[in-house]
Parts: structure tokens; C-alpha cells; sequence
């Protein structure tokens, strides 16, 4: 049966999109550009101050001169590791942690019939976690610690509410396009953003700020952004839950994992379900982990200055808007699964092409950003939307907690294998050749899976076009 798209529909179209727009700045401004760069930074600032090589001499890098990785070390719940590692480990740190947190959010949302109340509590956690960022200056990197987890957390605990809403808003053959918007306004957004951030940051002369504290107030507006535009997001979306219970205190903290085992228990009756999420959190682990590293391998490896690293950023960003829109246009006409089939070849040669690329040449690197951003959006919208057509009636928001409890649960891999392949090798080339591993697999898993079969077992009725 096919609903008519009224003006009030659009309007709660508009709303859901609106808030991809506004947490996007955390996601292309926080986490790929500024963290990235500036927290190696200051930990490398820190390690030189405070440790020595084989305790006799000050921290340098291990030939006295330069290096791809320094070799001073720097501590961190007991551990000791290269400064320049500290970003890939921190990034596995803060996903496993947001595991413990998200069955949580999901519990909570379910049981409340404050659903909008509670997308927006975990966004402006984390628009505050990341405004607080702000203060990571000097050597005190452990600041930058402890608000960039709880920004994860914020985070990761609203995308659980806001993907849940797309059941609640969209049709099944509205979802890949809505999906596919969603995905392309949050890139223009989080493009408009780091663009704004970018003319302050290459003018922080004029401004009469340092290059640091250019950063830090990058980090500051990145927590404004989300919390200015959460606001009218969240206003505009429809509050159509009804709660399970009324359970509240630890009551609704324990029912979080008791409902996550339960899922997983349930879920076993949609098998075909459950091999299409393994896929994706395969290959959606190398998504995230390339775009989060993306800055450090040209800074670390390349060796290309903050400019040309923030403007690459930027040129996948409004690149990615478009990719996604391309996406939704050939998922229409050829389906979904084939779309993100090609895709994740395309990812494949995108990785190999940076394995190559020359130190010093940045139209080699610009090259890989194109094909980046016309990937990037549209593999997560699609995939995205087609677990939505699998899941079974009525459980939206309990099968897309167990979607972002698993994305996040498995997005600790990548980074850690990123950092650790840098760490062993002395040279992140090897570390971002590693990630097509990741894809690769992804491909032959989503390859297998019969797409139909999987929507029908879950009693919804297919797309016209799979």
C-alpha cells in the first residue's frame, strides 16, 4: 500500500534529515580532522617533556631526527604506547565503552513515552562532552580523553533513537531515498561546518589566536552546532512511541542487556537477518576507521601540512552529499544490494591507490578523497535502510539498538588494527593497506546473502527494486 507523502510528512522528513546535519560537525570536525591531529599532538608534546628512551637520554624520535612513528611512549589505563598510537587505541577505547552504554539508551527509549526527550538528552551530552574539548591545551591530553568518550557516548546513544525513527517516518520503498538524504545533508552539513572552521583556523593569524587554540574553539563551535541544531530536530519529530513498561531506576539500566540477549535470542528465527548485520558491521568497521585515520596517515606518513589535510577533509565532506544522492538514485534503479556491492569494490581500489601514493604529492591524495567522498555517504545509507526492511514488525527500535550496539561493538577492530600494524611496522602504508580486509569480506558476506528472502522471513513486504 502506498501513503501519499503530505506536506507533514516532508516536514518530519526535514526534521529526522535536520539532525544528521546537526551531530555531523562531531563526526568530520572532532573525530576526523581536529582529534586526529591535535590529541597525537599534544600526547607527542607530552611524551617529549616527560619520558626518556632507555631512560637516559630525552624523548626523541628513535633516529634522532624524524620518523613516521615516535617512539616515545605515552601511558593510558596502565598502558604503554607511541604517542602517535594513541589516537588508533583511543578510538577502540571509546566504541567498547559506548557497547556498555547503548543497551542502555535502547532500554530507556523503549520504555518512555519521551522518546524525542531522550534523542535529544543523549545529543546534548554529547554537544557538551564535545564544547569541553575546548580545554585539551599544553600537554593535558588526558582531558581529551575522558570528554572524547563521553562524546562517543552521546553519540552513539542518540543514533540508537534516531535510527529508530526511520520505521516510524518512512515506507519501505521511501527508505533508501530517505536514508540516502539523511546521509547526504548530515555530509553538507558537516562540510559547511569544517568549511566555516577551515577559514578560521587558516586565518588564525588574523584573528590573533595560536594554531591551538584555533583547534580548541573548532571543538568548542563543533559542540554548539549539535546542540543549536538539535533543538528544531527534535521539536519536529513525531512522538509516536508507545513504551513497553514503566520500569524505572537500575530496573531500566539491567533491562537494557536483559532486552539486547533477548533480541539476540529472538533474532535467531530471522537468521537471514542476522547474516546481513554481521556483514555490514565487517565492512562498516573500515568505513569508520578510514575516515577517522584519514588525517593522521596524511600528516604521519605523507607528511602534508594541517591545510592540505583539513581542505582533503573538506573536499570528501561536500563530496560525500552528493555520493550519497548518486547512491539513492542507482539503488532505485538497480537496488540496493547491488549498489552497495559496487560500492565496497570501489572501496578496495580507493585503499589500494592510497597504499601508493608518493610523500609530497597532494593531487595524489586529492585523488583518493574523490573517491572517498563518492563512496562514503551512500554505503552506510543503503545498508541502513535495507536492515530496516528486515526487520520484523513492531521490534524497529530493538533490532536498530542491536544494529548501532553491534556497529559500535565491532568498530573498536579497525583502529586497533590500524594502530597496531603502524606500531609493529613503523609505518602507517602498511596500517591503512590492512583495512581492505575489510571489504573484502564484507563483499563475499553481503554477496551471499539472499536480500528477499531475508525481507519476506521477516513478514515485510520487499522494495520493487532489490
Amino acid at each position: 500500500m502506498t501513503v501519499a507523502v503530505t506536506r507533514e510528512r516532508k516536514r518530519v522528513w526535514r526534521a529526522w534529515y535536520l539532525y544528521d546535519w546537526a551531530n555531523s560537525p562531531f563526526y568530520s570536525s572532532v573525530i576526523t580532522v581536529f582529534g586526529a591531529l591535535y590529541l597525537s599532538e599534544i600526547a607527542s608534546a607530552d611524551a617529549k617533556t616527560n619520558f626518556t628512551l632507555n631512560g637516559d637520554r630525552p624523548c626523541t624520535d628513535s633516529s634522532g631526527a624524524s620518523s613516521t612513528l615516535q617512539s616515545c611512549d605515552v601511558s593510558l589505563f596502565g598502558l604503554h604506547f607511541p604517542a602517535g598510537s594513541l589516537w588508533g587505541y583511543l578510538l577502540s577505547i571509546a566504541t567498547v565503552t559506548q557497547v556498555l552504554v547503548l543497551p542502555i539508551a535502547g532500554a530507556i527509549a523503549d520504555r518512555s513515552r519521551h522518546k524525542r526527550r531522550i534523542l535529544g538528552g543523549f545529543a546534548f551530552l554529547g554537544a557538551v562532552a564535545s564544547a569541553l574539548m575546548f580545554f585539551i591545551a599544553g600537554t593535558n591530553w588526558e582531558i581529551g580523553v575522558w570528554t572524547f568518550i563521553l562524546a562517543n557516548i552521546g553519540y552513539g546513544g542518540a543514533l540508537v533513537v534516531y535510527y529508530s525513527f526511520l520505521v516510524d517516518i518512512a515506507e519501505p520503498d521511501e527508505r533508501d531515498a530517505v536514508s540516502s538524504k539523511g546521509w547526504a545533508f548530515g555530509y553538507l552539513g558537516g562540510g559547511l561546518a569544517l568549511a566555516l572552521q577551515l577559514g578560521f583556523f587558516m586565518g588564525h593569524d588574523f584573528f590573533g589566536v595560536s594554531e591551538g587554540l584555533a583547534i580548541q574553539i573548532c571543538f568548542l563551535t563543533s559542540g554548539i552546532w549539535w546542540a543549536v541544531f538539535t533543538v528544531p530536530a527534535v521539536r519536529a519529530l513525531p512522538q509516536t512511541h508507545v513504551p513497553k513498561s514503566a520500569e524505572r531506576g537500575l530496573s531500566v539500566l539491567t533491562a537494557g542487556f536483559k532486552e539486547l540477549k533477548q533480541t539476540i535470542k529472538e533474532a535467531r528465527a530471522y537468521p537471514l537477518t542476522l547474516a546481513f548485520l554481521g556483514s555490514y558491521l565487517i565492512f562498516t568497521d573500515g568505513i569508520t576507521t578510514v575516515v577517522a585515520v584519514s588525517a593522521q596517515y596524511g600528516k604521519d606518513e605523507l607528511k602534508y601540512s594541517t591545510q592540505v589535510l583539513i581542505v582533503t577533509i573538506l573536499v570528501i565532506q561536500f563530496l560525500a552529499y552528493a555520493g550519497a544522492m548518486i547512491h539513492g538514485a542507482i539503488a532505485a534503479r538497480i537496488g540496493a544490494k547491488k549498489t552497495i556491492l559496487g560500492s565496497l569494490v570501489a572501496w578496495v581500489v580507493v585503499l589500494t591507490f592510497a597504499f601508493f601514493i608518493e610523500a609530497g604529492q597532494p593531487l595524489q591524495f586529492y585523488a583518493v578523497a574523490v573517491g572517498i567522498g563518492l563512496v562514503l555517504g551512500g554505503t552506510n545509507a543503503l545498508s541502513r535502510s535495507l536492515f530496516g526492511q528486515m526487520i520484523p514488525e513492531g521490534k524497529d527500535a530493538q533490532y536498530f539498538s542491536l544494529y548501532v550496539v553491534g556497529e559500535r561493538g565491532t568498530s573498536w577492530l579497525g583502529p586497533l588494527l590500524f594502530a597496531a600494524v603502524g606500531q609493529i611496522t613503523g609505518s602507517f602504508r602498511w596500517a591503512i593497506i590492512a583495512l581492505v580486509i575489510f571489504f573484502v569480506l564484507g563483499f563475499v558476506f553481503v554477496w551471499l546473502v539472499p536480500v528477499r528472502r531475508a525481507i519476506e522471513a521477516a513478514g515485510n513486504r520487499p522494495p520493487a527494486v532489490l
